[in-house]
């Protein structure tokens, strides 16, 4: 009997372990203590075993944190090396698709939506590319005619005329105003020849060289090709904006966002370096973020639905709409790491309730499953059995088979024959 008690006893320490962290996973708290738990000998075993009532309770899954109600987790915008800043727009400015959003030795940044951000010059007629497609959408959108696109699967190849930097330096490190010296093959008639923009009298520096010629490229999902087309618009929207209608397209001429941006914190001033942060973004709507440990996240899905109680008392419906998959650490106020945390961010149903407030601490509370007058026991009260499923123990050593239904906050629900209100099992500790 006592060797069967103690085989009983490891296999309900290691369901305990694997149980607790299934719902840590889940984000329900573990804790094993229960109404009417107590301390006591088990019949013919000399240790002492912790027993609990099997308890007539309500059971729920909802959880209540802390968050805050802005306008979502902020990212910061660095600067080209090697400029000087020269204009930057106001804190608390809404900027959107094709507006400016700072300058560069007097040369403007514009806001283009989408995934991909420029990471290269685009000069070159025939360059295939992620990047490409961000400009091609974005012209578009912006109502100039980019004419057509080659399909998927097509074969590119560049021009072998790869546009060289002009001999005038640029104004902008990392968006140079040199256009190339000689229009490569494929380009529109009119292409420029060398004039360099005359914005770029401050803060002369060597042009950045033009991207590697690539070789033939398939247009693939998601690409867009440099066609002489989408070079025409390039320039037709660069003079609409008063900038030299080049048809070239540097790193530093466009910031790349999901959608329209509200202006954070300035980081800079006009005059400084440009290297750098220069500003920080969020987007436009009012949302509430809360910081949950990653263990947690495995309990929020998008579009779960949520109660806000904001600072007033009031409260609003919402929902979730983002289950960050970025896990970050966090320093403590002692200088310690803290546990990994993850961001969900929720969506008000009536933004509307949110109108006069900026920033602000809310509690979130997020709807679960709720069980009324269940049969509930400790989580650390279940054996698992060499046959399949579970078992509650008697302090007399039986073992009494269960069904289990919901897991909460370290309590069980539980079922089956032989299973009462108030009848004591073992647990662990």
């Amino acid at each position: 009997m006592r060797a069967r008690r103690s085989s009983s006893r490891r296999r309900r320490v290691a369901v305990a372990a694997a149980v607790v962290s299934a719902l840590a996973a889940g984000g329900v708290v573990a804790g094993l203590a229960a109404p009417g738990e107590e301390t006591h000998a088990a019949a013919g075993d000399p240790a002492e075993v912790r027993t609990a009532s099997v308890t007539r309770t309500d059971l729920s899954t909802a959880l209540t944190k802390s968050g805050t109600l802005g306008y979502g987790t902020p990212w910061t915008v660095k600067g080209p090396a090697g400029g000087r800043v020269t204009l930057l727009p106001a804190s608390g400015a809404t900027v959107q698709r094709g507006q400016q959003l700072y300058r560069v030795n007097d040369r403007p940044a514009t806001v283009f939506y989408g995934a991909t951000p420029l990471f290269r010059r685009l000069d070159t007629p025939g360059t295939v590319g992620r990047d490409v497609r961000t400009v091609a959408d974005n012209l578009r959108a912006l109502g100039h005619d980019i004419g057509a696109q080659p399909t998927v699967g097509t074969l590119i190849t560049p021009s072998p005329a790869a546009a060289a930097p002009a001999a005038a330096a640029s104004a902008s490190p990392a968006a140079p105003t040199g256009a190339p010296t000689g229009a490569p093959t494929g380009a529109p008639t009119g292409a420029p020849t060398g004039a360099a923009d005359p914005k770029g009298g401050k803060g002369q520096q060597d042009p950045v060289p033009p991207a590697a010629p690539q070789g033939p490229t398939r247009v693939r999902e998601g690409d867009a090709v440099l066609t002489p087309s989408l070079i025409a618009a390039v320039r037709r929207w660069q003079q609409s904006t008063g900038a030299t209608a080049s048809g070239v397209l540097d790193v530093g001429d466009v910031v790349v966002t999901p959608g329209p941006v509200r202006v954070g914190d300035l980081k800079a001033r006009p005059g400084d370096d440009s290297a750098g942060d220069l500003l920080s973004l969020t987007g436009t709507e009012k949302v509430v973020t809360v910081p949950v440990t990653a263990q947690d996240s495995a309990s929020f899905q998008k579009g779960q639905a949520v109660t806000v109680t904001l600072p007033d008392g009031s409260t609003a419906p919402g929902k979730i709409t983002v289950v960050s998959t970025v896990i970050q650490g966090a320093d403590d106020a002692e200088g310690g790491n803290t546990a990994p945390k993850r961001t969900v961010t929720v969506q008000l149903d009536d933004a509307a309730k949110a109108d006069r407030i900026d920033a602000t601490p809310v509690q979130v509370q997020f709807t679960g499953r709720t069980e009324q007058g269940v049969l509930a026991v400790p989580v650390g009260a279940l054996v698992a059995l060499s046959e399949g499923g579970y078992a509650l123990q008697t302090p007399e050593g039986r073992l009494i088979k269960v069904t289990t239904g919901l897991f909460a906050k370290g309590l069980v629900e539980v079922g089956g024959d032989g299973v009462t209100a108030d009848l004591k099992v073992v647990t662990t500790s």
